[in-house]
């Protein structure tokens, strides 16, 4: 979650935070907004939870995009 976008994409990229690291460079590919920090924390929860999960992996199945979350090295791409 963060307030600016930009910011946040260039510090995973730059290796700031240590979760991402080993997965850069990141490409943005989807962007939510809350009007509340309580509301983004509940959709954060939901997509990192295995039902969220398999909401992206329905959503970007096929996508161009090429989205391997972190910790699914092994896991067939979607």
């Amino acid at each position: 979650m963060s307030g600016d976008v930009e910011r946040r994409l260039s510090e995973h990229n730059r290796g700031q935070t240590r979760s991402t690291r080993a997965y850069r460079p990141w490409e943005l590919i989807w962007v939510e907004g809350y009007d509340t920090r309580s509301a983004a924390r509940e959709r954060e929860k939901y997509l990192k939870s295995g039902v969220g999960k398999e909401w992206i992996k329905r959503k970007w199945s096929g996508s161009s995009a090429g989205y391997l979350p972190a910790g699914r090295q092994g896991a067939t791409a979607f």
